[in-house]
């Protein structure tokens, strides 16, 4: 049976450390099947409409997700504005909220308040760093230029390094890393540097998006190589790599038709399944290991390496069981009001069920 090790294996629950919860409607939908993928820990991104730049707005948030699931912790963060001060990070820091996430403005969904000019930040992340905020990266610049979709985070790599270096103490994650480049230049960067890896990303490749909106994201996914890379970075057992979804729900029209598709991959209900999924493909593809995916490697980069990163060591007390019983993930998620499609729709998945 392919991933034989992890047939039956009892795990800490999984820690997801980029998520999109919406508001409203959506979040109502979405909010209630984090669990249902095996995950106990989500660290919200706050690219509502209008963005929350406020640590009022980020606990008022946190409240309204609580109400509806009362049995995950959320990690709140703020969006990086030019109405953010160095007062608003020690604010922050003092009412527990755990970081700030940077948007290069306009380059993906509700980005358009984002950064131009990171020099003008500086005391913002001079005081995150005596604070201990995380500094999270949507590490692509805007397509001008010769930049394109598939350049945007090869091209916002030296950025990275330049701000490292700048902020050596800071503690800074580039999310949704899909490049070869990006996985060695967080190799590159000391320990206060870490890069997040999505389901989806461990999976598709530009064909993929370029044939189904529902695969389409930013950044997006790249080549075959790319995406072997993080596979190989995944299951590494490399400490500067674990899990956040970047989950998207945006409404099945919307991903459909219209003047513009919506980017944003939907995969909250699945998001441990998923991963065991992608490496379940890569074994049979030959560019990971049947014998290499242990308990200990899923672990790792599921839960233990990324709640190290935040310093949420201690609060793990729950644990999942997995299972292959050729589950089916749904067709499409809905209420009377809303609806999504979720990644690899209908086709089959691991189990998870919460241990006792």
């Amino acid at each position: 049976m392919p991933l034989s090790k992890l047939q039956g294996a009892t795990l800490p629950a999984s820690a997801d450390f980029h998520v999109h919860l919406r508001d409203g409607e959506m979040m109502e939908l979405v909010t209630p099947t984090i669990r249902q993928g095996g995950v106990n820990t989500v660290y919200v991104m706050p690219n509502l409409v209008p963005p929350v730049t406020t640590v009022d707005r980020a606990l008022e948030y946190k409240k309204r997700l609580l109400a509806i699931e009362p049995n995950v912790n959320f990690l709140m963060s703020l969006y990086l504005h030019e109405s953010i001060t160095p007062e608003t990070i020690i604010e922050a820091k003092k009412r527990g909220v755990t970081g700030v996430k940077s948007y290069p403005a306009g380059v993906t969904t509700n980005s358009s308040a984002g950064v131009v000019d990171y020099v003008q930040f500086y005391p913002v992340f001079a005081e995150m760093e005596r604070q201990g905020l995380i500094l999270n990266l949507h590490g692509e610049v805007p397509s001008k230029g010769d930049v394109t979709v598939l350049s945007a985070e090869e091209r916002f790599l030296p950025t990275l390094l330049d701000l490292h270096a700048k902020f050596p103490k800071l503690r800074i994650i580039l999310e949704h890393c899909t490049t070869a480049a990006a996985v060695e230049a967080v190799k590159k960067c000391g320990p206060t540097v870490a890069g997040t890896i999505t389901a989806h990303h461990l999976s598709i490749i530009i064909d993929s998006w370029a044939g189904d909106p529902h695969c389409f994201c930013k950044p997006v996914a790249k080549t075959p190589a790319d995406r072997d890379a993080l596979l190989r970075a995944a299951a590494s057992g490399n400490s500067k790599f674990f899990f956040g979804s970047d989950s998207a729900p945006h409404p099945s029209i919307s991903k459909r038709g219209g003047d513009k598709i919506a980017a944003g991959v939907f995969t909250q209900p699945y998001t441990t399944q998923l991963v065991i999924d992608a490496f379940e493909q890569a074994c049979q593809n030959g560019v990971l290991k049947e014998e290499d995916i242990t308990p200990e490697i899923l672990e790792g980069f599921m839960s233990k390496y990324g709640r190290a990163f935040y310093g949420l060591e201690s609060e793990q007390k729950e644990f999942i069981t997995l299972e292959q019983k050729e589950e089916k993930i749904i067709d499409i998620l809905k209420s009377d009001k809303v609806d999504v499609v979720p990644f690899r729709r209908n086709q089959q998945t691991w189990s998870v069920s919460w241990s006792a």
